[in-house]
């Protein structure tokens, strides 16, 4: 026990600094997260001194379970506070915009992400249940993924959360993100098939070949998806009011807690991923009047304790001696950049928005972030990738999480009238330039918007840490 508090004890305090020091440096914490366990990893203490970081975590020890358990439950909660994000909004006349930009910036970054799977040697990039199909795939949703959590942590910090141009983000964001996990399930199965380690009605029904098998996964997550978009909220609704009303109103969070795990649960059953159950469980939850104090319950000890241990795992787990391959790293990073911003700036230039509303809205989207970091451990987790794909994708999330931060900064600062706007410019309408005359009024304007939406800001999740601004108890 005492080892076991020890090891919490020292994850907990290099999490929270490292969040703590990046956030005072303007820049996402949970990167600062991730370069807490990272130092206590074998990148930095296992060089300098190996004997102590290697105490930390023993492999097959009560303490490494532990800490498995930990990391499990801090995904899935992080997972399920993404889903609180998924709210809709009223888009007005922007459906066009909407529908070109997903469809772009979805079909052609996935697309390339498997052509360039094709190129490389895909068996360099396998872990011990990877396969090239795994890979590919893995490589498609790398390139095409956008983060919710953290691009809606920029955008609140620079007070556009409430404009339409945020809006608009986060709603192509949602339909990437839904696509992402049904994916990740057909990945997740492929492993299990290969390492024959299948769970829930897969390992009950027997199967006919893989193709079998493949078909079962993805008709599986899509059902399961389904069902709970179309009734999840009712569910909950029902639930609440209903036949575990008692323990609503005794504990909220506790009824919240319950919600999810069950959900989880049900996931297991189907033989899919339980991160799933969390998104869904999320999803549910999201926009429901009198959920605040539940799932502000949650939120604050998640990201006091589970998530901020998770990504120090996750930056533990990364080994930058050994794994880390520059020239790849290099031309991945270059590539996913270039293809997801030309083909989201394409779809956005198609549906008749300005050339500089479209490159800030492609930048915004480029920003991978949790989903990103999500993918690379899950499937590191399930032995489909190995260390050498996991460091790209972790770093690749990480970078292009800072650059749309300081992209949008800097837009912001050059001229605030543009995301203040209650309707993006179109192609036929001049970006407004605001110099110093009128700056006094633009900012007293935005100042107005954020503070009519600051119940909907304050609610809002983001994995990379906490508000500075914020007391701590509040998370």
């Amino acid at each position: 026990m005492a080892r076991i508090l020890i090891v919490l004890t020292v994850f907990l305090v290099a999490a929270h600094l490292g969040g703590y020091l990046f956030a005072r440096l303007s820049q996402p914490p949970v990167i600062g997260e991730i370069v807490g366990g990272l130092l206590l990893g074998g990148s930095a203490l296992g060089l300098l001194a190996p004997s102590v970081s290697g105490w930390l975590v023993p492999s097959s020890s009560a303490t490494a379970h532990m800490l498995g358990a930990v990391y499990q439950l801090g995904m899935i909660l992080m997972v399920f506070l993404a889903g609180l994000e998924m709210r809709q909004g009223s888009l007005g006349s922007e459906r066009r915009t909407v529908l070109f930009t997903t469809v772009s910036g979805l079909v052609i970054p996935f697309v390339a992400g498997l052509a360039i799977a094709q190129v490389v040697d895909p068996g360099g990039l396998a872990g011990p249940h990877g396969s090239a199909a795994n890979i590919s795939l893995v490589m498609g949703l790398a390139i095409a993924v956008t983060s919710i959590p953290v691009i809606s942590r920029i955008m609140m910090d620079l007070g556009i959360m409430g404009s339409l141009f945020a809006r608009m983000v986060l709603t192509v964001a949602v339909v990437e993100d839904v696509l992402l996990y049904v994916v990740l399930a057909v990945i997740l199965g492929l492993a299990h098939i290969r390492a024959d380690t299948s769970y829930g009605l897969p390992a009950l029904l027997p199967g006919d070949g893989i193709g079998w098998e493949v078909a079962y996964y993805v008709g599986a997550a899509l059902l399961f998806f389904a069902v709970c978009l179309a009734g999840g909220r009712t569910a909950f609704r029902w639930l609440a009011t209903g036949p575990l009303r008692v323990l609503e109103r005794r504990s909220p969070a506790a009824f919240r807690l319950m919600f999810l795990f069950a959900l989880c649960l049900g996931c297991l059953v189907l033989g899919i991923d339980p991160i799933f159950g969390a998104l869904m469980a999320g999803i549910a939850m999201a926009g429901h009047e009198t959920a605040s104090t539940g799932q502000e319950a949650v939120r604050a000890f998640s990201l006091a304790f589970f998530i901020p241990i998770y990504f120090a795992l996750v930056g533990f787990r990364l080994d930058l001696v050994h794994d880390l391959d520059p020239v790849f790293f290099g031309w991945l990073f270059v590539l996913a950049c270039v293809v997801k911003f030309g083909s989201v700036w394409l779809g956005a230039r198609l549906a008749g928005k300005s050339r500089s509303w479209s490159t800030h809205f492609a930048v915004a989207m480029n920003a991978r972030g949790g989903p990103g970091i999500i993918l690379a451990s899950v499937t590191f987790g399930a032995g489909v990738i190995n260390g050498r794909f996991f460091v790209a994708l972790v770093l690749l999330s990480v970078l292009t999480s800072q650059l749309a931060g300081a992209w949008l900064t800097r837009a912001l600062s050059r001229d605030p009238a543009f995301f203040s706007a209650d309707h993006p410019p179109s192609s036929t309408d001049a970006v407004p330039v605001t110099g110093t005359e009128g700056a006094e009024e633009d900012r007293q304007e935005r100042a107005g918007a954020v503070d009519s939406a600051a119940q909907q800001v304050d609610t809002a999740i983001t994995p990379t840490g906490v508000d500075p601004n914020r007391p701590p108890q509040q998370g």
